[in-house]
């Protein structure tokens, strides 16, 4: 299916706003979502209901969404000693990076959305990258994504394009593109059900969604959001 699509989905903000860039692009479209043993293992349990409020959002969205898939990557958790797979304080690392940074984790997740786009006969994958508004992981950027559609391509002897609608949006404008696609009936899917925390905090909840309101990726989010609003007001 030459219009078909799979998208590399978290249940966070950005996968959630590249779902519905998607459904409005694509013809038919797919969702794939990893275990990879993450401390923030709560982003799971929210994919269904975020897939189902993008869906709704957007005309036809439902008719448009296809399948969704999980694949089991604990074998990264394992082997990874990260922030994001252990319980270890958040920190920076001599190197400049934070210590969330799992080594991989974009080119593995590629690599098997590949796979799986091969037999699902998915042409297009879209992924949330980015390295505007970002924690400065190299698997993040542009070059990365663009080395990793010719390694697939060449690999498996195919022609995927390999999306990534935010790679160069600040996170304000993530809420803007959001707003674009489906309104404030998106927005509000996105700020009230998607999880973008570190910690996997769905108890405490701020003007901006759930989180901790700590941890570096709550930080984006908040200050995405505010500027978001202000631009608005």
């Amino acid at each position: 299916m030459t219009d078909a699509a799979l998208v590399l989905f978290s249940g966070g903000q950005d996968s959630a706003t590249c779902l519905a860039w998607a459904l409005e692009r694509f013809g038919h479209v797919e969702t794939v979502g990893f275990h990879y043993g993450q401390r923030h293992a709560a982003e799971m349990d929210v994919r269904g209901p975020v897939r189902r409020g993008v869906a709704a959002a957007l005309p036809g969205g439902e008719a448009r969404l296809g399948e969704d898939h999980v694949i089991d990557l604990a074998v990264l958790g394992e082997m990874s000693e990260t922030a994001l797979t252990r319980d270890a304080e958040i920190a920076m690392r001599d190197d400049g990076l934070p210590n969330t940074f799992v080594p991989g984790r974009n080119l593995i997740f590629l690599t098997f959305a590949g796979a799986l786009a091969y037999r699902r006969g998915c042409r297009h994958i879209v992924g949330g990258m980015c390295e505007t508004d970002f924690s400065g992981y190299p698997d993040c950027r542009d070059d990365t994504i663009k080395a990793m559609q010719l390694a697939l391509n060449l690999g498996m002897d195919r022609r995927f394009v390999v999306h990534t609608p935010l790679m160069w949006l600040t996170k304000a404008q993530s809420w803007s593109l959001a707003e674009q696609l489906g309104g404030g009936m998106l927005v509000d899917v996105i700020r009230e059900r998607t999880l973008t925390c570190y910690n996997g905090d769905t108890e405490t909840v701020h003007d901006w969604g759930m989180g901790c309101g700590e941890c570096p990726a709550c930080g984006l989010r908040r200050d995405g959001y505010r500027e978001y609003r202000s631009a608005s007001d």
